[in-house]
């Protein structure tokens, strides 16, 4: 599988990332989902320290003990979380920052992160203070490079600006066109990758399209009624899908631009895992299938989240 430069660093992640937040609680499962992904060329996974209170790192530490040094380790803070009582509060302060790692490296039984993220951030955060944060904890050697997961343009503005971030998580798929107006070649120009979240919008674009419509889409999705969203899956699978499958265009529409380092994908299944890597990783999406694509969706626009 094609590997991308990770921002400025030395880090270099798989085209496509699983994302472990639907692997689910069974460890031996888990094991499975994740040695699949790897036997792909998948060499990046991505967690969080609330995906299940910790228990997600807790599995995923697990699962590749003895292979650390073929994975690329992502994981996320910001979120102080009680266990005990399923509640959690925002919390990007230094400190949490400092002690969220520790916890975080516990879990997962290792000694670094490669990549470690804001688990989300508003304006109003003290944001100096969580880059210093990040800064020392990259000069300590606990993480190789850091960066956010945020869809708020300001935010991530202030953090091109103030910080040597090296990527950004943010959710891109052929229906939610955002980052495109105004996020993606601003990080390029600066040399910050991009990790796209819900490239398959919530299963909508995947093979299962039409059920997923019917179950997620009945109140539409962004600007999209349930009823464009039928069209939109129909155009698709008419046009595109002969020699491939919607989970490929899907998969490939967010990669074709150059920002973008690694498509996330959730699993659930070993079935899932092949899905959406059981095709010709090299094979780009032609300039002509791409502007083809956008003029079926909308390039909607942030509003809400600044």
């Amino acid at each position: 599988m094609i590997k991308n430069q990770l921002g400025k660093s030395d880090i270099y992640v798989s085209a496509l990332t699983l994302g472990c937040m639907s692997i689910g609680t069974d460890a031996k499962q888990a094991s499975y989902i994740i040695d699949q992904a790897l036997d792909t060329g998948i060499n990046h996974l991505d967690t969080a320290d609330l995906y299940n209170f910790g228990e997600n790192e807790q599995i995923v530490g697990k699962a590749i003990q003895g292979k650390r040094a073929q994975v690329v380790l992502t994981s996320k803070v910001g979120n102080h979380f009680n266990k005990e009582k399923n509640d959690w509060y925002w919390d990007p302060s230094k400190a949490h920052i400092k002690n969220g790692l520790k916890d975080s490296l516990h879990r997962l039984q290792t000694n670094y992160l490669d990549f470690y993220m804001l688990h989300g951030g508003t304006i109003e955060d003290p944001i100096d203070e969580s880059i210093e944060a990040f800064e020392e904890l990259k000069k300590e050697g606990l993480i190789r490079a850091y960066g956010i997961s945020s869809i708020r343009p300001n935010v991530i503005r202030e953090y091109v600006e103030k910080s040597s971030i090296d990527a950004v998580m943010m959710q891109y798929n052929l229906l939610d066109r955002r980052p495109e107006e105004e996020m993606l070649d601003l990080l390029h120009a600066n040399e910050i990758s991009v990790f796209t979240r819900g490239p398959l919008a919530k299963g909508m674009l995947s093979k299962h399209g039409k059920k997923q419509i019917e179950k997620k889409g009945q109140g539409g999705y962004l600007d999209y009624s349930q009823k464009e969203l039928f069209a939109i899956f129909d155009n698709i699978s008419n046009q595109f899908t002969s020699e491939t499958s919607c989970n490929e265009i899907a998969l490939k529409y967010v990669l074709k631009h150059p920002a973008v380092a690694s498509a996330v994908f959730g699993a659930s299944s070993s079935e899932q895992v092949k899905e959406n890597t059981d095709f010709d990783h090299a094979k780009a999406l032609t300039n002509e299938t791409y502007l083809a694509i956008q003029q079926l969706t909308k390039p909607i626009k942030y509003t809400d989240h600044r």
